[in-house]
């Protein structure tokens, strides 16, 4: 679910396959995490969305949108693979900085939008 999408959460015409939706705002970038119903409503999946706004040069604005599909047989070993490199990226990676203390001005101006690597 994008920008878009999110300000018409509440309109009946939104997709009978959306569940939930909660937007986590992080500088340039917007990461959705969006709870979907299968056909039928039998069964649920989680995509996770990356929105990195870009300013073309003549002044308007684009959207990068890069999406994962994740489904729950995979939820126990996704979580505990990224609690695990978050793990290594504050303790072997950052050299005891605080890495919540990040600035989003640091980031570098021509990034990848799907660096999901750098925290």
């Amino acid at each position: 679910m994008y920008r878009d999408d999110f300000d018409r959460a509440g309109s009946p015409e939104r997709s009978a396959e959306d569940v939930f939706s909660k937007p986590v705002r992080a500088g340039k970038r917007t990461y959705f995490f969006d709870v979907k119903a299968t056909k039928g409503n039998n069964d649920f999946y989680l995509t996770i969305t990356e929105s990195k706004r870009k300013q073309e040069r003549d002044g308007s604005f684009t959207y990068d949108k890069h999406k994962i599909f994740l489904y729950k047989e995979d939820f126990e070993k996704f979580q505990e693979g990224l609690k695990d490199v978050v793990e290594y990226i504050k303790t072997k990676c950052l050299d005891g900085k605080d890495y919540e203390q990040r600035s989003y001005d640091d980031e570098p101006k021509d990034a990848e939008s799907s660096d999901f690597g750098q925290f």
